[in-house]
């Protein structure tokens, strides 16, 4: 069988998707289901998307690579139209979520490293988080069942407990390089960070000289109801990672930094090859205008109170929701039951979804999904609901 040729890394479900439209997707004998898993909050857009399609087909016909030794027109509209929109100054474009926490952790230690301070090279992170899988990344993720096999990892990290403000001043001094933390925790658990501990983190980094990054990979690009998720908590970073959602399911990242930050990198401090690319840099580009132009993110709040509700009503109806949580179209359901079974039901039922931490089943729509498509959807949960 062709699934044996690929290595071992997921435990996939029995199911091959062939196609794809909007919030639904088809697998390879025609069977439906309700994609409430959007590539793990990728494919902001839905499946298929006619602003996605043509942009791909129109730039793939003029220009997919280059180099960034020159500069492309793709590149430079969506890096202008990323700072038009935030309150920074430089992009650095990647191809992934795991890539932008890369360049964001070589920022931090190249900018501590400028200062007169010595050893200015300590990243601290919380317990909890996730930011990627590679080494770097995986050194600044508080979750011992993904580091526990890959140790060595990066020395100068510092874990401290998410949301305790009193345990991030005690392990805060001069060297700090900086603070990485997700405004809210995806596959943590839909844990939300404190407007408290982040001021917290934003008043320590200035004190005492360091970068705030904040982790906006899953949480980003609209899918709190604006388009950086920092808006919602009234704390400015000075470096934001996001990827997902930027390119509607195309692969692209970024880091998008503050002047301060962005004076660290000189050429040849960092690179990506296929970074920036033209087709990747229009798709992003045209997801972005979607977004914002085509109005998809201020609808996403009441989107986000329909379904919560919805979800309250189930939860008061039957004994299996502990707790609704999340922000936007970032919404997990802690229950009292095992969640990988749970997603299973859901599977089985035709409805996709994915769990997160201890006990949280997620659910990440296409940030324009359709209240009557979370009606459909919710069927479905409740029906699996009520069956535990």
């Amino acid at each position: 069988m062709e699934e044996n040729c690929v290595m071992n890394t997921y435990g996939r479900y029995d199911v091959t998707f062939e196609k794809g439209l909007g919030c639904k997707i088809y697998d390879s004998v025609g069977q439906e289901y309700m994609d409430f898993v959007s590539g793990v909050a990728v494919n902001c857009l839905g499946h298929s998307h006619p602003a996605i399609i043509n942009a791909i087909t129109t730039q793939s016909s003029k220009l997919m690579q280059s180099s960034n030794y020159y500069w492309n027109t793709p590149h430079k509209l969506l890096a202008k139209k990323l700072i038009d929109n935030c309150d920074h100054d430089k992009v650095f474009f990647c191809n992934s979520g795991t890539e932008a926490i890369e360049a964001a952790l070589k920022i931090a230690r190249k900018y501590g490293s400028l200062k007169n301070t010595k050893d200015k090279n300590v990243l601290i992170y919380m317990d909890e988080s996730f930011h990627g899988r590679t080494m770097g990344s995986l050194s600044v993720t508080g979750q011992e069942k993904y580091q526990k096999d890959f140790r060595p990892l990066i020395g100068g990290t510092q874990k401290v407990k998410f949301n305790d403000v009193e345990e991030l001043k005690k392990n805060f001094n001069d060297k700090v390089c900086a603070v990485i933390v997700e405004p809210i925790q995806g596959e943590g658990g839909i844990n939300i960070a404190t407007i408290e501990f982040l001021k917290a983190a934003r008043d320590l980094c200035d004190k005492y000289d360091a970068l705030l990054i904040f982790d906006e990979v899953q949480c980003g690009m609209g899918r709190l109801g604006s388009l950086f998720a920092y808006k919602k908590f009234s704390v400015i970073p000075d470096v934001i990672c996001i990827a997902k959602a930027l390119g509607g399911g195309f692969p692209i990242g970024a880091t998008i930094t503050n002047v301060k930050a962005s004076a660290a990198f000189v050429p040849g401090d960092h690179g990506s090859t296929f970074g920036g690319n033209p087709l990747a840099c229009a798709v992003g580009e045209a997801v972005l205008t979607e977004l914002l132009d085509g109005g998809v993110i201020e609808k996403i709040d009441d989107k986000s109170a329909y379904m919560k509700e919805r979800l309250l009503k189930i939860k008061e109806k039957y004994g299996v929701i502990d707790e609704i949580k999340g922000i936007g179209l970032l919404i997990g359901i802690k229950i009292n039951a095992d969640t990988k079974e749970f997603c299973k039901s859901c599977f089985d039922k035709k409805l996709l979804v994915i769990a997160a931490g201890n006990n949280v089943v997620r659910l990440l729509p296409p940030l324009n999904v359709t209240k009557g498509e979370i009606d459909e959807a919710l069927d479905i949960l409740e029906r699996v609901i009520s069956e535990i």
